[in-house]
């Protein structure tokens, strides 16, 4: 009898970060991420993290070598009506708009502390 074949999970993108409370304050505080975990090998070294958001992960890291920044996220959702309501006045750095992309989708695009693109998208 052969084995299971291999079942994958979801990708967890991995983004760079430098200034954690202006990365708490961007996921958190505007996006509505929850801050799951996070982990350092001791007090004075980089910050992992994980956050999460309905069904989307991602992880952040201040370790050089993990990640660049100015990276660019396509993340589906469904309601980015509600969702761009919901951020409308919350973080003084980012005032996003609805667009129609050419590919038929809904699409906003905001930019992390660190130069990461998010770019929410529902299709049509």
């Amino acid at each position: 009898m052969s084995p299971a074949p291999p079942a994958f999970g979801p990708a967890i993108p991995i983004l760079r970060m430098f200034d954690v409370p202006a990365t708490r304050a961007f996921y958190l505080g505007y996006l509505g991420f929850s801050w799951d975990w996070e982990h350092r090998f001791a007090p004075d070294l980089p910050l992992y993290a994980a956050i999460s958001l309905g069904g989307v992960a991602l992880h952040l890291s201040q370790h050089h070598g993990d990640a660049t920044p100015g990276s660019a996220l396509l993340l589906r959702v469904k309601g980015i009506e509600a969702f761009h309501a919901a951020l409308a006045g919350d973080y003084g750095f980012a005032r996003p708009g609805l667009e129609e992309a050419p590919w038929g989708a809904r699409i906003l695009s905001v930019t992390d502390p660190a130069g990461n693109r998010l770019t929410f998208e529902e299709p049509r």
